[in-house]
């Protein structure tokens, strides 16, 4: 089901999408709980839909949620947090909130590792 929402936005259907997304996240948060890397990646998949729909304050609030529990199960230097950063970066960059954009991208660049 993840894959043919997947299809549905390479599509640019994302209404299609986000229907899709929603149900897996129902699914993934009640069979493998709140917490599970899957259900944080179908979070994350249908934040990438609502910001593809304009919808930048429901993406905010999913990768908020996201890189909190990120954070907090994975640790900071996570590629997956480094990760959820970003993606809420672009999220605030998009919602004209500047300040909050520079220290996400900050926060996400103070930890790739350097070699």
């Amino acid at each position: 089901m993840n894959n043919l929402a997947s299809t549905y936005s390479n599509l640019g259907k994302w209404n299609e999408a986000e229907e899709l997304e929603v149900h897996v996240l129902e699914m993934c948060t009640k069979l493998l709980g709140g917490e599970h890397p899957d259900t944080l990646r179908s979070m994350n998949n249908i934040a990438i839909t609502y910001s593809n729909l304009g919808k930048w304050n429901e993406a905010k609030e999913l990768q908020v949620h996201v890189l909190k529990i990120h954070t907090k199960v994975l640790g900071r230097e996570h590629p997956d947090t480094l990760r959820s950063m970003n993606n809420l970066a672009s999220t605030y960059s998009n919602l004209g909130k500047q300040n909050e954009q520079k220290s996400c991208r900050y926060m996400s660049w103070r930890y790739i590792p350097r070699y």
